[in-house]
């Protein structure tokens, strides 16, 4: 399983987070039954980026954004997907990384009935592994680095390769190169 990851790990800026969580483990665990998936896609956001839900400024949607790194922001997408992000940075800084795609490898079961389907749609995008894996919006605001149901741990695997390009589902600073992928050869 490995080490969970230290609040002094998410101490960065977003870009340079986003593709350092590619590979790690993202462990849930509600009600006794633990799910983790491998994180294989990110995508970053900072205070100065229009797509960011801190370019305006703090609300209270996005208020975890501004608080101390290492701490979970969930929010629901177009009223229906929870979304995943952990912030990063320092306190005040608004900014986190969504994570978009995980690779199952523990409670494949569960994840599967929590979707009603396997294969490989079941956690490729981040209303799907948010749904897969349990996450909703009572988890805005958890520690990860001091939870014992949500955290985030590094085993020590790396991706073979890693795909960097532009952001996808958004319509501002589409452009910003700010996606990031693992690819298995």
């Amino acid at each position: 399983m490995g080490p969970c990851l230290d609040r002094s790990w998410f101490d960065r800026d977003a870009p340079v987070v986003a593709p350092d969580l590619l590979g790690k483990l993202l462990h849930v665990e509600l009600a006794g039954i633990q799910c983790t998936g491998r994180i294989v896609e990110t995508e970053a956001y900072m205070p100065d980026d229009p797509a960011s839900h801190t370019f305006n400024g703090q609300t209270n949607r996005n208020a975890v954004m501004f608080g101390p790194p290492g701490h979970l922001y969930v929010y629901l997408s177009y009223g229906i997907h929870q979304c995943a992000n952990v912030v990063t940075g320092p306190v005040g800084s608004g900014q986190a990384v969504l994570i978009r795609a995980i690779e199952p490898v523990g409670g494949l079961d569960v994840m599967e009935a929590r979707r009603g389907l396997s294969g490989r749609e079941l956690s490729n995008g981040p209303g799907k592994l948010c749904r897969a894996l349990g996450l909703t919006a009572g988890h805005d605001g958890l520690d990860l680095v001091a939870s014992q149901t949500i955290w985030i741990s590094d085993d020590g695997a790396k991706p073979e390769k890693t795909l960097v390009g532009p952001r996808v589902g958004i319509s501002k600073g589409v452009e910003t190169p700010w996606r990031f992928r693992s690819v298995s050869r």
